[in-house]
């Protein structure tokens, strides 16, 4: 039964491979990056084997190019740079980890890690910082231009509700107030003393915003 369940995700090809780190980077003038180790995490509940392939295998030397990973556990791969020469630098390898269940021969899984050979680490951090230098320029710059449309906005001035909402508060002013019998106004237009007040404050209120901007 628990074969059964777990069988639809064994697809060849279709099980996520987790390793880490997903790129290796070896600097010429530091000989304790010539030896890097890749973890190959298990989490599932059956074992795995794996095997590392590369596209340059003559570069480097591979510690255990084939094993097997015990369930929710993982094991370390060490790789070794044993061609360290001027014309590799800038290079990109290629190290491809395959899976299997250990009862069958088809990859379920593959995980590919790229390899650079860089020929100082110091050039690297320098080359990182002019790049960080230029986002932030360049953000800055960005950050500056998509402000000025909303200052402007800001300063153009009361808006259209404000001095419509004062217009009819000034109309509510001018009329007559209930039980004004001389009036020629119509009496469904007569306000209360009430009404006049509420449109007296919120009239103050507008002229206060008007005022602000």
């Amino acid at each position: 039964m628990h074969q059964q369940k777990r069988q639809p995700e064994l697809v060849e090809g279709n099980l996520p491979v987790f390793v880490f780190p997903t790129e290796l980077i070896f600097y010429a003038d530091d000989q304790s990056t010539h030896k890097q180790v890749l973890t190959l995490y298990n989490p599932y509940e059956f074992a795995l084997k794996f095997k590392v392939l590369c596209t340059t295998p003559n570069k480097y030397v591979v510690v255990d190019a084939t094993g097997a990973v015990k369930p929710q556990c993982c094991v370390d791969i060490v790789i070794r740079h044993r061609d360290v020469r001027s014309c590799h630098y800038g290079v990109i390898d290629k190290f491809r980890l395959q899976v299997s269940e250990q009862s069958q021969r088809k990859a379920l899984g593959r995980k590919e890690v790229i390899a650079t050979l860089l020929p100082s680490a110091k050039e690297q951090q320098k080359e990182e910082e002019e790049k960080r230098i230029k986002e932030h320029l360049t953000e800055s710059v960005f950050f500056e231009q998509s402000c000025q449309p909303e200052n402007r906005t800001v300063s153009s001035g009361p808006s259209l509700l404000t001095v419509f909402l004062g217009v009819v508060c000034i109309a509510a002013l001018m009329l007559p107030t209930l039980g004004d019998m001389e009036s020629l106004v119509p009496l469904y237009l007569h306000l209360s003393v009430n009404q006049k007040l509420v449109a007296a404050y919120i009239l103050g209120l507008i002229t206060m915003a008007i005022l602000r901007t």
